[in-house]
């Protein structure tokens, strides 16, 4: 049986021989990675305010004259790190079993289950980074809140399509759109890591997201009645 989370999708190269027939741009791509790979952890672990430049090298195993050959502040180095979690996350719900229903709706719901699924492990290890950023930052560093907020909008955007074909299905209408419930899916995934950072620990954010899908659930009443 597959199992997925959040921090294992983001391929490691500890350890891997960047030397020998290597060339310098395999060198620098690869130091690169090691480089966004480590702002993912240190950032979800520490956020990005008490991250210092020295953890961020730490934790990928290179010099700080290697960080600064890549990025020249750790303003810059941030939203790089919110582009890349948003090109990781892409792949890994691209190819997640939520979109295998032939129901719409039956696909809104399997991706909120998804969600449900990646809520394991240490706190950092399941919790978005993006949204992290967003809530030191957004009044101090526009540049990384653009950055995540378009992080955060491109995915719900995905949820568009099956929503619109839900509601069109279902016959559902209201003063509400597709794109204003898709972005409250995420808003209450975001809470929900909040209040996990709240109480320490998962089962809070579990319960948190079996409120979300009983509301959609509500939402497409007319499913229910039909059923």
């Amino acid at each position: 049986m597959t199992t997925y989370r959040l921090v294992g999708m983001f391929i490691s190269i500890e350890g891997s021989d960047v030397t020998g027939t290597a060339t310098k741009d395999e060198i620098r791509h690869e130091s690169k990675t090691r480089i966004l790979q480590a702002a993912l952890r240190v950032f979800r672990e520490k956020g990005y305010s008490a991250t210092r430049i020295e953890d961020i090298c730490e934790a990928a195993g290179l010099t700080k004259g290697s960080f600064f050959h890549h990025f020249s502040t750790k303003e810059e180095l941030a939203i790089a790190a919110a582009d890349y979690w948003s090109e990781m996350t892409a792949v890994l719900f691209a190819s997640a079993p939520y979109h295998a229903p032939a129901d719409p709706l039956e696909r809104v719901l399997a991706y909120v289950d998804f969600r449900k699924e990646l809520l394991r492990g240490e706190l950092p290890e399941f919790t978005c980074l993006v949204g992290t950023m967003t809530q030191e930052v957004y009044g101090t560093h526009p540049a990384i809140r653009e950055a995540c907020e378009a992080a955060i909008s491109e995915h719900a955007a995905t949820l568009v399509p099956d929503i619109e074909a839900a509601m069109k299905k279902y016959g559902v209408k209201g003063d509400w759109t597709a794109e204003s419930l898709a972005l409250f899916t995420q808003a209450a995934l975001q809470g929900a890591f909040i209040i996990a950072k709240a109480k320490n620990g998962v089962g809070p954010a579990i319960d948190m997201v079996d409120h979300l899908r009983h509301y959609i659930e509500l939402v497409f009443s007319n499913r229910i009645r039909k059923e």
